[in-house]
């Protein structure tokens, strides 16, 4: 979860790493396996996804950590996509649905920008440059 107090916007992002699988389908998503979907609930249940979302806003508003009524939006951080075809398919539907997607693609973007930055004592920037390095 992140927050950002400029436009009262929450996120919330589901981590899913699947680096030793085939990775994310696109099935778990369009109705097709049910199997698959159960791993992605929030985003194929519009009724469990409503009622999780509004909760967390009121929690983070109740203790503080936002303003009232924040923008929330839903995301998926997944480090392998099973195919070029899943990805397109994929990012058609997040954007649409207006969620967030960060596939292997951006994740790996991002760490070389990151990984190629100077010095900073930041665990993140520290593990891009020791995962990254040649």
């Amino acid at each position: 979860m992140a927050y950002r107090g400029g436009d009262n916007s929450l996120l919330v992002v589901e981590c899913k790493s699947y680096l030793d699988s085939q990775g994310v389908k696109f099935s778990a998503f369009d109705g097709t396996d049910a199997k698959l979907a159960e791993r992605f609930k929030l985003f194929n249940d519009a009724t469990l996804r409503e009622v999780v979302l509004g909760r967390l806003g009121k929690q983070f508003h109740e203790c503080g950590a936002c303003g009232p009524d924040p923008k929330i939006t839903l995301g998926l951080a997944a480090g392998q996509i099973y195919s070029d075809a899943d990805r397109a398919k994929l990012k058609a539907l997040f954007e649409d649905q207006g969620w967030v997607l960060w596939d292997d693609v951006w994740l790996r973007e991002h760490l070389q920008v990151m990984a190629a930055g100077g010095y900073e004592n930041n665990v993140a920037a520290i593990v891009s440059k020791l995962l990254l390095r040649k």
